[in-house]
């Protein structure tokens, strides 16, 4: 994976800087001065080609290119920034007072933005917030009304490697809401089952009244690792789903649980992650429904929240949907994020008539960890009964 960006990560490690040296620092500094300003750059720039070159997908391995990408994207980001201001100074030459004023608010933007980048590469993505929703609908049976369902999703362990601490933190932040409930829609990992090891104590002391229910995304059929052989990869699928069930989960293949109160039910649909190419289509609604009646109130558990126009609201009936997948690609201002250009339904809950589908936008990250504005998240989903 890393190799085949290395070519676009050296040249924008290069072109950036060596912009800034012709058009700021070359006139006001010594050799001396403008070599050390390409030291980061150069050592970035090894790191990179050691990691490419000996690329593994160990969960260390995994946390070390994550660590390199980030350092590079402090480097690079800003100095693009400082760089595009630098050459339209340079393009106005004649009005020399212009010219140093915008090398000087670039650079400041640069710093700025470096700031921003560090605090969301350090801080935002052990920023932990919770959700609340409510769904009503006149098919949840009154015993029901009131159910609190906490949505996990995302976890991608392989990113915090190294970090128990933060996965206790989750786990005390879900059992902390007192969940009749939990439901986690899929990517418990990044490439491979070993990076649930560390984690598998921690994940097991999740409670609910009615335990942990859990459906496969894209990330967990394992497609990104070089594998030996097809069969070395549905192994480790295997294994994943094993330890999972292991864990006390009920992980639904294409299968639903029913959770009664008294005389009456709901019941949980899971399905296997269903997406546009490239991810996994394996989902099958008429199997995962297999005994339900068409007066059950169902809640369904979909990875892709690309599933739920395609298939979900034409062919079938289903109330409320969960889904992650998104991340709110990690990043988010206001109400918008980038994710909005390649997800209609990207995060929160989005409604068509009395069906709803909420789409969470996860609690960890694929390789990077870094979050700004899009905040991991656990999600309250409280059932009420029209």
């Amino acid at each position: 994976m890393l190799l085949r960006i290395l070519l676009p990560l050296l040249l924008l490690l290069s072109l950036p800087a060596w912009g800034i040296d012709m058009c700021v620092l070359r006139k006001r500094f010594g050799a001396w001065v403008r070599r050390c300003f390409y030291l980061p750059n150069v050592a970035m720039a090894v790191w990179l080609v050691a990691l490419a070159v000996n690329e593994s997908y160990s969960p260390a391995a995994d946390h070390a290119k994550g660590l390199a990408l980030t350092v590079a994207l402090c480097i690079i980001v800003p100095e693009t920034l400082w760089a595009l201001f630098a050459l339209f100074g340079s393009l106005l030459r004649r009005f020399g007072r212009v010219r140093a004023a915008l090398n000087i608010t670039g650079g400041v933007l640069a710093l700025a933005l470096l700031s921003t980048l560090l605090f969301g590469f350090l801080r935002g993505y052990k920023k932990i917030h919770s959700t609340q929703v409510s769904f009503s609908s006149p098919s949840i049976p009154a015993a029901f009304d009131g159910y609190r369902i906490v949505q996990l999703s995302d976890l991608h362990l392989g990113t915090i490697h190294g970090q128990p601490e933060l996965a206790r933190r989750i786990v005390d932040s879900v059992n902390a809401q007192r969940p009749d409930l939990i439901a986690f829609t899929g990517d418990l990992v990044n490439y491979n089952a070993a990076e649930l090891t560390e984690f598998e104590a921690i994940l097991s002391r999740l409670r609910a009244t009615d335990g942990v229910v859990s459906v496969m995304g894209n990330h967990d059929y394992m497609l990104y690792y070089a594998w030996p052989s097809d069969q070395a990869r549905q192994a480790n699928v295997r294994q994943l789903q094993d330890r999972q069930r292991a864990m006390g989960w009920r992980l639904l293949l294409n299968e639903n649980r029913i959770i009664r109160r008294g005389a009456d039910s709901i019941a949980v649909v899971g399905v296997e992650n269903d997406g546009r190419p490239p991810f996994p289509s394996r989902g099958d609604l008429v199997k995962a429904q297999a005994g339900l009646g068409p007066s059950c109130f169902k809640v369904l558990l979909s990875h892709d929240p690309t599933h739920w126009r395609r298939r979900v609201l034409p062919e079938t009936d289903i109330p409320l949907m969960l889904a992650g997948h998104t991340h709110g690609m990690q990043f988010k201002i206001g109400s918008f994020s980038p994710a909005a250009w390649f997800y209609p339904e990207w995060g929160g809950i989005y409604r068509e008539g009395s069906r709803a589908l909420h789409v969470s936008l996860g609690t960890g990250e694929v390789l990077l960890p870094f979050r700004l504005g899009a905040w991991p998240e656990i999600n309250v989903i409280t059932l009420r009964s029209a």
